[in-house]
């Protein structure tokens, strides 16, 4: 599973609340520096140390040795600080006493290395966040021809006086947003004071925990790009982002300032059901149970807040909220809410019906599409024999069900952006479109290969089938559109995936001291590698659509050959398995028809442009500040807008619900306001997908030409008593 794993200290985040909410760390209230490391934490680094450098866990074991200790460095430096803009070159240069220790500190659980870096890491936030703050009393000219030059990835350490210079044009950039964005410059000096005092709260209230975690994950991280130590908090939050479940009262909570703020309510759950709460009200105490005392959570990191509300189901908690209209020194209005079992619909699989209209010589046609965001599945409620375990392969079964009553034509299973999840929900998915055999091969750290089957027979979906893909597509994505193309199975359209063809596994460190309560975390690690059913591996090359999309991404900036530790392509034997279809002879005339299609669709070739603009912008390192070039810029963005509107309006096509919501206010996610935010969110659901609509109609092209052309169908699906013979209906 690919996890956007962010590796800033200063901008760390934990998937950690009652649904899928992600937030800033700010501790409750504490802002003294962390006293070092604990016993527990020592303990876990030795445990971690003997597991990555054990060949019978590890798939790529690594000694820990002196040079594997200059990567861990470099690593937890760029943790700390990725864009250079805290630490100076000197401060670098007198961490290099540590350059050949950590290997023996980690080794020997002594890991007050990483705190003693941190140390002089949280001294130079505070310094530089002074300055910034120091520099909203200027006065900016934006009439100079001056560029701020962000992006600092590949820029060496600078010293004091450079920092001074790049910290003077950042803050005279935020001013320069907010300006533009219409604001008075009393208001700017206040949101941006405000800002950067946040800022600075969640570097200062980080925990011994945070920095324990960053630090060894700097060395899981040098050894392979998808291992990843996971304090107990940390692990308990992925094992809910896994099972797509939790129990807790159902709502997305986020920090606001100093306070818990209550984002999205859980359709159907018990916050919901309460009907006493709404987006934007602010969560100000706690109380477990009718009578339990109710703890003032201000100022108290969201982690911590969520700790107090998550519960066992038919339990219950107080909680004492400010409505989100009412000033925050008002009088709290408390709310006793019985949690329960919550399931995260918005990570669940999500179906909805495209028809490509009728042409004068073809009918139309109606395509399902099944939208999977994830490979979930609730392990411990399936372990438990629970009859509504939460699954992916459950959900998208019923899912074709329905389809297959409302005879859609063809189906799509959109997998873009699926980061992956679980590997046998990845296998048992797969069985739902071919009659038994191998989904994957797994090569183990020994050297050993084995095959994961399907092993039911019959399928839940035999007609027409597309699987879309995109550069966000990894791991058990891969899986899947690798054995729907090595099958024969269905088209595969979009761009190249992602190229994660490696397996984790969660290993609890508690397991072997048999802790009642957990002390040690976790540790995801890569213990094998994945094949194809023809023996390819999706690993750095990834999927290989058959009908390509423009890419929307260049490979070289996202994607597992941008790790430099990634593990190389290879390919193993083959696994014998049935050949449905070959749709290499019918691949030009749906290339070509996309492409006449494409050309005329104003949305479709709005895309590209997108795309096309925002590879520009990603490609540049720096930004003017010069007002009237910005204004230039804007007028220009603002004129596009409204040329889209009005094209939209002589064609008759509905209007981008986002219209309005494109141009940048100058605010971060926690300044704007929560209620207008989450209506953003839902408006950016039912924008226009030209990619899905496409791909859709790509799909009712194979089916048209194949029912039209015997022979070309005869070349396409030879196999017509299986499955795929249903293409050529």
């Amino acid at each position: 599973m690919i996890r956007n794993r962010k590796r800033s200290l200063f901008a760390f985040s934990l998937a950690i609340a009652l649904a899928t909410p992600v937030a800033l760390l700010a501790a409750s209230g504490d802002n003294s520096l962390p006293t070092g490391p604990t016993q527990d934490q020592g303990t876990a680094a030795r445990m971690v140390y003997g597991l990555l450098s054990d060949s019978r866990y590890a798939y790529r074991p690594r000694a820990l040795d002196d040079s594997l200790s200059r990567e861990i460095l470099t690593e937890y430096l760029k943790a700390l600080d990725p864009g250079k803009l805290f630490l100076t070159a000197q401060d670098v240069a007198g961490f290099n006493r540590y350059a050949t220790s950590l290997d023996d500190a980690i080794k020997s659980g002594q890991v007050d290395p990483a705190w003693a870096v941190y140390t002089l890491y949280r001294q130079r936030v505070d310094e530089r966040i002074a300055f910034a703050r120091a520099q909203l009393k200027t006065e900016f000219d934006f009439t100079k021809d001056e560029r701020y030059e962000y992006d600092r990835k590949d820029a060496p350490w600078a010293d004091t006086a450079a920092l001074d210079v790049l910290w003077r044009q950042s803050v005279k950039n935020d001013w320069l947003r907010l300006k533009l964005a219409g604001k008075k410059p009393d208001d700017i000096r206040k949101t941006l004071d405000k800002r950067y005092a946040n800022l600075l709260s969640s570097v200062q209230q980080l925990k011994s925990e945070d920095i324990f975690q960053s630090f060894m994950n700097a060395y899981a991280g040098s050894v392979d790009p998808h291992t990843d130590y996971m304090t107990p908090r940390s692990a308990e939050n992925f094992n809910v982002s896994m099972s797509n479940s939790l129990e807790g009262i159902g709502a997305v909570l986020f920090r606001q300032d100093d306070v818990v703020v209550l984002r999205e309510l859980v359709p159907g759950g018990p916050a919901a059901r309460s009907g006493k709460l709404k987006p934007g009200d602010r969560v100000v105490g706690v109380g477990q149970g009718e009578t339990g005392e109710m703890k003032d959570v201000i100022g108290w990191r969201i982690d911590d807040v969520v700790a107090l509300i998550r519960g066992a189901a038919n339990t219950q908690v107080r909680l004492d909220v400010v409505p989100a209209e009412a000033p925050l020194d008002s009088k709290p209005q408390q709310v006793l809410i019985t949690r329960a079992k919550v399931r995260l619909e918005d990570q669940r699989a999500k179906p909805e019906t495209i028809v490509i209209p009728a042409s004068e010589s073809h009918p139309a046609r109606r395509i399902g599409v099944i939208k999977l965001p994830g490979f979930y599945q609730d392990f411990e409620a399936r372990r438990r024999k629970d009859p509504n375990y939460a699954s992916a392969t459950r959900d998208v079964a019923k899912m074709l069900a329905t389809f297959r009553g409302q005879k859609v034509d063809g189906v799509v299973l959109d997998l873009r952006g699926n980061g992956g999840g679980s590997l046998s929900e990845a296998v048992e998915l797969t069985g739902l479109f071919i009659d038994k055999g191998p989904v994957v091969q797994v090569r183990e750290a020994g050297g050993r290969v084995s095959v994961q089957y399907d092993r039911d027979a019959g399928v839940a979906w035999d007609g027409p089938l597309a699987v879309l893909i995109n550069r966000g597509s990894a791991s058990a994505s891969e899986i899947v559109a690798g054995a729907i193309k090595d099958y024969g199975r269905g088209l595969i359209i979009g761009e190249a995936s992602f190229g994660k063809g490696t397996v984790q596994t969660m290993v609890d460190l508690d397991r072997w001291p048999a802790n009642e309560k957990p002390r040690f975390g976790e540790l995801k690690l890569t213990v094998a590698q994945f094949f194809r059913p023809d023996g390819s591996s999706t690993q750095n090359k990834g999927v290989e659509p058959d009908v390509l999309f423009p890419a929307s991404v260049d490979a070289s900036e996202f994607g597992e050959s941008t790790y430099p530790n990634a593990l190389p392509w290879t390919r193993i034997a083959a696994s014998d398995h049935v050949r449905y279809g070959n749709f290499t002879p019918l691949l030009p005339q749906l290339q070509a028809r996309h492409q006449a299609r494409s050309a005329k669709d104003v949305e479709y070739q709005w895309w590209v442009e997108d795309v096309r603009k925002f590879r520009e912008e990603s490609a540049k390192k720096s930004i003017s500040l010069n007002e009237a070039e910005r204004l230039a810029e804007r007028d220009k963005f603002d004129a596009q807008r409204k040329q889209r509107a009005e094209v939209r309006a002589n064609l008759g096509i509905e209007q981008d619900p986002l219209l309005d919501a494109r141009s940048d206010d100058g605010l971060t996610a926690s300044e704007r306001n929560v209620a207008d935010s989450v209506a953003r969110e839902k408006a950016a659901e039912k924008a226009p997908d030209p990619l899905l609509r496409e791909s859709a109609a790509i799909l009712a092209d194979a089916i048209r030409l194949l029912g039209k052309d015997a022979k070309l169908a005869a070349q396409v699906l030879p196999e017509t008593r299986n499955t795929a013979g249903h293409w050529a209906d």
